[in-house]
């Protein structure tokens, strides 16, 4: 549940709240005395994160390319792979890449 905080008390109190905000991974509601002048304060990563999963989210593709996957998941038919780390990557790409030459 987000917690509220009145905004006179956010504002005396707000390095507690940002850290709080930033650990605890949680949204605050700042309320004001007029409900329209209310924000909602979150960690830059979590806002960063809500982005990402929106742009997906938005993107019929990459939605059911996700969506795709999950359903193979489920049935057993997901194989696991070892991950390439970026150095071993760049090594193969230039390889290719002389080969093709």
């Amino acid at each position: 549940m987000v917690q509220a905080v009145a905004y006179s008390t956010f504002r005396n109190n707000l390095k507690s709240y940002m850290r709080k905000v930033n650990q605890d991974a949680d949204m605050l509601l700042v309320t004001n005395t007029d409900p329209e002048d209310n924000v909602v304060v979150m960690s830059a990563a979590d806002y960063d994160s809500l982005m990402e999963t929106l742009r997906i989210y938005q993107n019929p593709h990459l939605r059911d390319k996700i969506t795709r996957g999950l359903a193979q998941v489920r049935q057993g038919r997901a194989t696991p792979h070892k991950l390439i780390d970026s150095d071993a990557a760049h090594v193969a790409k230039d390889a290719t890449s002389e080969m093709d030459d």
